[in-house]
């Protein structure tokens, strides 16, 4: 006999049929916004902060290109004050109250009130190319997108959303939002037109297809043009022009959460996943397959292929987007080999990995390790060990 099709969309706030003589049981509902054909709507992995594998908070940003915090997230920075980041704790306000408990905070320690004009401060977020397919970007069909968000700022004024495509001719657009009061939660929303020229194509693949980049201070560089509102070719001068200068004053911080970047010309509720699946997302790009606790954590078990070279696999997890940069804790005496009643220390071990499959090979050769050849041994963190010691897998854009 034929299975039939249920349709039980009228059923997802319905009160539950029990037996004769019952009260009746009320299901949890679903979302009154919920539709399954939403599901990872957002093109931004992490939008709501929640991940955070690297740190929590983290002083003295002045330079460099860096994910310091909220995982996915980048800083970029370059003669723009220095500033500290975290995960902050929300417990109240606005962004609270439509569900968000985590946002990424930068405050200003260093104020830097005349910027040089390369001067620049962003945070942004690179989306994998091949997660953009269906926006048809650099087609006729191409789809219009629309970027959400809740930000509160110490300073208000006007403030600078932008996207770059990076695939075949470099394409910008940029909008701008205002702050309207002081330390206040605000949501934005902000529509982006759709780009049908050929030149502004997204290849289909794992690499960076486009940037979203939240602008908090700018040199003369970025904002002597004119706004570059539509998609056009890159130039510097049109990236950032009318952005205030978030830098000016150890006062001033600048926290955002619930950033959602969508297909259509409107704002749906934010897309809240499950935390493992968060974590899942992210760890597609960073991952930490080992972290030390203090308290003699095991890394991997192994072999040693020579008196005082141990061999062992770690798993990873997860297949990641591409081979990754493998790198571990260094100091005296972090790392362990046990594999008789003795423990033989060493201050690093050597990572390699060839494929993004989801395992390592840790190798340690150093002549502190002293033991049998053949023997089964094991990796650990020893316990003089920092217990932040970890051991990491990088594949981000």
């Amino acid at each position: 006999m034929a299975l039939s099709k249920i349709d039980v969309s009228n059923m997802l706030d319905e009160t539950l049929p029990v037996a004769q003589g019952g009260t009746g049981v009320t299901s949890t509902p679903f979302p009154s916004n919920y539709s399954p054909n939403l599901n990872f709507r957002n093109v931004i992995i992490n939008g709501n902060m929640s991940i955070a594998q690297r740190s929590t908070s983290v002083a003295s940003i002045s330079s460099g290109n860096t994910i310091h915090t909220c995982d996915r997230w980048k800083t970029y920075a370059s003669s723009a004050g220095t500033w500290t980041q975290t995960q902050e704790a929300l417990t109240t306000g606005d962004a609270y109250n439509d569900g968000f408990s985590t946002s990424l905070k930068l405050d200003c320690t260093t104020a830097n009130g005349s910027l040089s004009s390369g001067s620049y401060l962003q945070i942004a977020q690179s989306i994998e190319a091949q997660n953009l397919q269906y926006i048809k970007k650099g087609t006729s069909n191409a789809e219009q997108l629309t970027a959400s968000f809740w930000v509160k700022s110490t300073k208000t004024g006007t403030n600078i959303l932008q996207f770059v495509s990076l695939d075949n001719t470099v394409r910008i657009c940029a909008k701008s939002y205002t702050i309207n009061s002081s330390d206040t939660w605000e949501k934005k929303t902000i529509t982006i037109p759709a780009d049908t020229s050929s030149t502004g194509k997204i290849d289909n693949n794992n690499g960076e297809g486009m940037r979203m980049i939240f602008w908090i201070a700018a040199g003369t560089n970025y904002t002597s043009g004119t706004l570059a509102t539509t998609w056009a070719d890159t130039a510097n001068a049109n990236r950032a022009v009318g952005q205030i200068n978030n830098a000016d004053s150890t006062s001033n911080n600048f926290e955002i959460t619930g950033v959602q970047l969508e297909a259509g010309t409107s704002a749906s509720d934010f897309e809240f996943l499950p935390v493992d699946v968060n974590l899942d997302r992210c760890s597609r790009y960073f991952t930490i397959p080992a972290r030390g606790a203090g308290s003699d954590t095991t890394i991997c078990n192994g072999t040693m292929y020579t008196a005082s070279e141990f061999y062992g696999v770690l798993e990873v997890g997860k297949k990641m987007r591409a081979i990754p940069t493998m790198s571990g804790s260094t100091g005296s005496n972090t790392y362990g080999v046990l594999g008789d009643a003795s423990e033989d220390l060493t201050s690093s071990v050597a990572i390699g990995r060839t494929t993004n499959e989801g395992v390592v090979k840790c190798r340690v050769n150093a002549s502190s390790v002293s033991k049998t050849q053949g023997q089964a041994a094991w990796l650990r963190f020893s316990s003089g060990a920092d217990s932040n010691s970890f051991i990491s897998a990088d594949a981000e854009l």
